[in-house]
Formats: structure tokens, C-alpha cells, sequence
């Protein structure tokens, strides 16, 4: 007898349900069928999701709900990487802003701080000169 993948078997279960299954539920049922303990289960578990995210058969639907990609059109499941890229660079441009921002507002407080430290400094050294004119 050929043992099937985990893969293979999560194939068949989703085919079966014609319907997105919750990942976690898919996992409970391969690994029943697999007859893994439960500490297996757990110890492959990482592997099996690895594998489930680069087998090109399934698709996520969000909420860790997967499904079979045959299932749907391309436009419905196709992400424009453009959309990301510009995204991630406009997440990129904000972020730098908010640290331009921020390094603007130490500087303003380092510029401020120097100038109440010379303010300070001259009152100290405006008070030594009346004291040594005093005496």
C-alpha cells in the first residue's frame, strides 16, 4: 500500500467539502488520517502549512481559510504585485517622514536644551562678576 502525502489527502478532503475549510479543521482531519498522535500532529503541523502555502492546488481565502485554486477565476484570486509594491513603498515613504519628523523634533529640543544651558551659563557667569565686583 502507497501512503499518500498530507498533501494529497488534503487535495482529496477539500475537493470532497466543495467548500473552503478552516485550516486547522483540514489539519485535524489529514492528521486522523494519517493516524499521527498527537505530538506528531503538533510536530508537523509548521511543515504541513509551509507546504500548503506553496502547493500550487490551494489557494487562502483570508481568516486561514483555504480552498482549491481550480476553484476560482484568475482576477479573483490574482494579487497585482504593483498594488503591493506601491504599498510597501508608500508604508516606507510614512515611515520615513515620521522619522524625519522625529529627528527634526530632537534636533528643535537639542537646539533648545543648548540654549537654555548658554542661558544658564550666562547667568552663572553674570553672577560671578557681581560677586567679584562686590569684594
Amino acid at each position: 500500500m502507497v501512503q499518500k502525502s498530507n498533501l494529497d489527502i488534503a487535495y482529496e478532503l477539500v475537493l470532497k467539502k466543495k467548500a473552503p475549510v478552516e485550516f486547522n479543521k483540514l489539519w485535524q482531519e489529514v492528521s486522523q488520517i494519517q493516524g499521527f498522535s498527537e505530538e506528531e500532529a503538533n510536530a508537523k503541523i509548521g511543515k504541513f502549512y509551509t507546504n500548503l502555502s506553496l502547493d500550487g492546488r490551494f489557494i487562502t481565502l483570508g481568516e486561514n481559510t483555504w480552498d482549491l485554486r481550480e476553484r476560482y477565476v484568475f482576477e479573483k484570486v490574482h494579487i497585482d504585485m504593483n498594488d503591493v509594491y506601491r504599498d510597501v513603498e508608500e508604508e516606507a515613504d510614512e515611515d520615513l517622514e515620521s522619522e524625519d519628523e522625529d529627528r527634526e523634533k530632537d534636533y528643535d529640543e537639542d537646539l533648545d536644551s543648548d540654549e537654555e544651558a548658554e542661558d544658564e551659563e550666562d547667568r552663572n557667569h553674570d553672577s560671578e562678576e557681581d560677586y567679584d565686583e562686590e569684594y
